[in-house]
């Protein structure tokens, strides 16, 4: 099943489809989302998904830098951007400029949180700082996204996901033994601190119900970057050095990771001595292994895991995948096949899933855009604006929120400041509100 080819919206709504919508929980909610690349977008597009309005703030002429990164969509879109723009409004102001400032300003009012990655100092410069906007709304939620503490000596400088996974000993821990450090496949630490800017904003609008005050939230790649590190972050500090790297299998658990079965590879994951005796006599039929001392329980299979890996992996290789999966899952054994990245987003259990839809584009026809990951009262939350095209959103929104004419749009897209949509591109937009 190629996932280009599935259809836009499915052919006939399913039950949960067909309820009464729910309001979503932050409807009402409106947020200016003056970040981009990775981590401050995805923070906006978590809100986004709850329900909240999110204005993106975009350069008039180049927009979000993830506009140019990965695999062109129309004219103004790519991949890269698509995943962490969906149920946004695109809104162009140049924010160099004192007539763009004014429009933040005159929005101010109507904002309930704000988010910006601009490197140290940088909002400060524009007018934007904090302590200027608390002044003229003392409830506004600012979050700031930065590479490092905003107080510390490395403030100034720029956070880049693949730089902190470097500094923070994430590439250290990844990867297999004797290989050079290696980066994760995605940028783990922008996701990471995206979604945790998400829970401080969720919970600072929640404590100004009660108290009414905004709150100064800041959010540095670095803290963030080292929090992944998680369990293996306390080992390295228990040992005095780094932990051993075990690449696709776990240093605790034995046996749990991927095996070669004898036509291709499959995970394993035995979590406790009963399924190991389970998956040596009922799995694999080799119960000497099981009834080996050096391996009866799951601390002394990790202490002997040289002598016990080649054994489970002679066996493993002796069978059919599809075989080894049918036995795994008869006896309550955690498994799975090792799929491509396109197989997985093409497959059945995807596609029944809902989380993976293709939207109207005005240029490309339609676009596979990811839905919301959450799901609330068995419903999934919906998309209910695809990926914006840079400014479709400017002439709807300023006139809908500070009232502005089309004269005066028109002047300001003449001055510069911004550049109003095209009917096609508007419209387009408009479907899906």
């Amino acid at each position: 099943m190629d996932a280009k080819t599935q259809p836009a919206e499915r052919a006939a709504p399913d039950a949960a489809d067909s309820a009464a919508p729910q309001p979503l929980p932050l409807a009402g909610v409106r947020v200016l989302d003056l970040s981009r690349v990775f981590a401050g977008p995805l923070c906006a597009q978590v809100l986004a998904d709850f329900g909240a309005e999110v204005i993106k703030i975009e350069h008039p002429g180049r927009g979000d830098d993830t506009r140019d990164w990965g695999l062109r969509i129309g004219q103004t879109e790519t991949t890269y951007y698509n995943s962490m723009n969906r149920n946004k409004r695109s809104v162009t102001l140049d924010l160099q400029t004192p007539q763009a400032l004014q429009i933040i300003e005159a929005l101010l009012p109507q904002i309930d949180v704000l988010v910006h990655n601009f490197k140290s100092g940088g909002a400060e410069k524009l007018g934007l700082g904090y302590e200027r906007l608390k002044a003229l709304k003392p409830e506004l939620i600012y979050c700031a996204v930065a590479g490092y503490d905003s107080s510390g000596p490395e403030a100034a400088r720029p956070g880049y996901d693949l730089v902190i996974q470097a500094e923070a000993g994430l590439m250290a821990l990844n990867g297999e033994a004797g290989q050079p450090p290696l980066k994760f496949g995605v940028a783990v630490v922008d996701l990471m601190t995206g979604m945790a800017a998400a829970q401080a904003v969720l919970a600072a609008l929640f404590e100004r119900q009660r108290s009414g005050r905004g709150r100064l939230i800041e959010m540095a790649l670095y803290d963030c970057g080292l929090m992944v590190t998680g369990y293996y972050g306390l080992e390295a500090l228990e040992l005095g050095h780094d932990p051993a790297r075990y690449g696709n299998a776990h240093p605790s658990i034995m046996p749990y990771g991927l095996f070669e079965a004898a036509d291709g590879p499959l995970i394993i994951a035995v979590g406790n001595n009963a399924q190991f005796e389970k998956f040596c006599l009922h799995v694999i039929e080799r119960p000497e292994i099981v009834q080996d001392e050096r391996f009866a329980t799951n601390v002394q299979r990790a202490r002997h895991r040289q002598a016990l890996a080649p054994l489970l992996q002679q066996a493993i290789a002796a069978w059919p995948r599809a075989q080894l999966l049918q036995r795994l899952r008869a006896q309550g054994i955690p498994c799975g096949e090792v799929s491509g990245l396109h197989e997985a987003l093409s497959s059945d259990r995807t596609q029944r899933s809902g989380l993976l839809q293709r939207l109207p584009h005005p240029v490309a026809g339609t676009v596979p855009v990811f839905a919301p990951p959450y799901r609330l009262d068995g419903q999934r939350l919906p998309i209910r604006h695809a990926p914006p095209t840079l400014g479709e959103g400017t002439r709807e929104v300023l006139h809908r929120l500070l009232e502005m004419s089309e004269e005066q749009l028109q002047q300001l897209q003449t001055q510069g400041v911004l550049k109003l949509p095209a009917a096609a591109e508007a419209s387009s937009a408009s479907k899906l509100s």
